[in-house]
């Protein structure tokens, strides 16, 4: 056994976004760390969040209110103790972020000091999101990098992958079933090391590209809850899978996300024809919560037979526009299109996944010493919906509360033996990397017509048949070919298809995100749907 290039640290933390940076702040002055980033360090879910985070800083506002906003908004499935610990931690975190230097945007208060400008958005009661103008994630993300840089605590491997979990159980270890490392790939030179760890943290971020139709980056593919439930963990409500009602609908820009605050700041939703539709549905209009807006949406296009909706807030004053979404009125004027005169057109797209890997309030896994914290997490926070500018949220609140019990615990672990190195295979065909590419693609128009916006039980038996396969191909494929990260991708968007795909087909209801025509309505007593792996061991 070759150890002489394997690599060693305290904590290693799988993604570089909100969740991960957090949690390696808080760590590296006691703990060496190593932070993966999929990509360039700042690419991912956070830096493009646009709306805010959610937190009580208003005299008018209550953590009750808060928890209750979400209760509803989670359509009656939240966990009420995790929507509690979230909403009555949120404002101790947020001061953080700001010592951090995150800078919030402010106004001035009835005797001209600054106060923090609070914007309102879909199913929240009261203005209690803080924004740095129409670029949040961006600010977050950018202040997070810059100090995890500068911090020497903190190793950053940018272009690498996690390809899998090591466990205890794996390496044939007596003791409890727990984290030992991770196998990591370079992307660019396909390389594979072995990493020892005492702790791993799992900040991959969702799934969302599991469809063709996304707001989320290229790296959003499931990684961890993949990775996560391989090595024996629960998973939970994967298939409430929310989609963004506002993307912009432009060939130009088929990502770009159009925020919610648009929509709390006075914007419609109208037809080609310049009509209103959302308060012939929902008594709040436009501020119905995602799942209701995105319904409305897609029913609308595919009533009127046409390719998208609009988003309209010409009607306010132009200077007002281009205060408030800076971002967006200079994105879209480059494209042609100026907000402050004519409406955007607009199609829903996957965004957000509500489900994830099961953990506690502390983001501690079913295995020892392995966390997961933000998007690849079920909490119990979001329910059967996510409540708007609660995810960045999520992220802060856990990584505090992670790191605060990986600190408590982390020199209890007994260190970490020498580990086996990852066998690569040897095969290389470019024949088959087209393959792969075809499998991606499939699988995602798969996923958008039979696992989408709306449902029913033969499309989901369509959408599981193709999946499995998929997984026997891939099976193939994986056991000669050598590995590459479009393979691993592939891998981890299957694995993960499946799990969404089963999650559906065990929910005979329609609630919040997931809607089926063969059973619209909701169940009378309902919770969490909960998948257990075979190999999952009870600690």
């Amino acid at each position: 056994m070759n150890t002489a290039s394997q690599l060693s640290c305290d904590v290693l933390i799988v993604g570089s976004g909100a969740a991960g940076l957090s949690v390696a702040l808080r760590l590296a002055d006691t703990h060496n760390v190593i932070v993966l980033s999929k990509s360039t360090l700042a690419e991912g879910s956070t830096f493009y969040a646009q709306g805010g985070v959610a937190a009580v800083f208003d005299d008018t506002d209550s953590v009750d209110l808060h928890v209750e906003d979400t209760l509803v908004a989670g359509a009656g499935i939240c966990d009420p103790h995790a929507v509690r610990f979230v909403a009555s931690h949120a404002r101790q975190c947020m001061e953080w972020l700001i010592k951090q230097g995150v800078m919030f945007d402010t106004e001035p208060d009835a005797q001209g000091a600054p106060r923090y400008h609070l914007t309102r958005e879909g199913g929240h009661s009261h203005r209690r999101i803080l924004h740095a103008a129409d670029a949040t994630g961006k600010t977050v993300e950018t202040t997070l990098v810059q100090q995890a840089k500068n911090h020497p605590g903190i190793r950053i491997m940018e272009h690498c992958s996690a390809v899998d979990l090591i466990t205890s159980a794996q390496a044939g270890l007596p003791g409890p079933h727990r984290t030992l490392g991770a196998w990591i790939q370079d992307n660019q030179t396909g390389e594979v090391q072995t990493c020892r760890a005492k702790v791993v943290v799992l900040a991959t971020g969702g799934a969302a590209r599991v469809y063709p139709y996304t707001t989320n980056p290229e790296i959003a593919c499931g990684d961890g809850v993949a990775m996560a439930w391989r090595a024996g963990c629960r998973v939970a409500n994967l298939e409430f899978n929310q989609f963004h009602p506002t993307a912009l609908y432009h060939y130009g820009a088929r990502n770009f996300l159009l925020t919610e605050a648009l929509r709390g700041e006075g914007a419609w939703l109208i037809r080609p024809d310049g009509t209103r539709f959302m308060p012939e549905i929902d008594p709040r209009a436009e501020l119905a919560p995602r799942d209701i807006v995105a319904r409305a949406i897609d029913h609308e296009i595919k009533r009127l037979g046409v390719e998208c909706m609009y988003l309209d807030i010409s009607h306010k004053p132009a200077e007002f526009i281009r205060h408030h979404f800076p971002t967006i009125y200079e994105k879209l004027l480059g494209l042609g299109i100026d907000i402050t005169r004519e409406p955007i057109p607009i199609v829903p797209a996957a965004h957000y996944t509500c489900g994830g890997v099961m953990v506690d309030d502390n983001g501690q896994t079913d295995i020892q010493a392995l966390y997961a914290v933000g998007e690849v997490s079920y909490t119990g926070l979001h329910g059967a919906n996510r409540l708007a500018s609660n995810s960045l949220l999520e992220c802060i609140v856990y990584g505090w509360s992670a790191a605060e019990d990986i600190l408590g615990h982390i020199d209890t672990l007994a260190p970490v033996p020498p580990l086996h190195q990852w066998d690569n295979g040897h095969d290389s065909n470019p024949d088959e990397d087209a393959v792969i590419l075809h499998n991606s693609q499939e699988l995602r128009q798969c996923m958008w017509d039979y696992m989408g916006i709306v449902r029913t039980t033969k499309r989901l038996e369509r959408a599981g048949h193709r999946i499995a396969l998929l997984e026997g191909e891939l099976a193939r494929y994986y056991s000669t070919m050598r590995l590459t990260p479009d393979l691993l991708a592939l891998r981890n968007l299957v694995q993960v298809a499946g799990l969404m795909v089963q999650c559906a087909k065990a929910r005979r209801e329609s609630r919040g995100l997931h809607f089926t025509l063969d059973y619209p309505q909701p169940l009378a007593q309902s919770g969490p749907t909960i998948l257990t792996p075979d190999n999952y061991i009870k600690r």
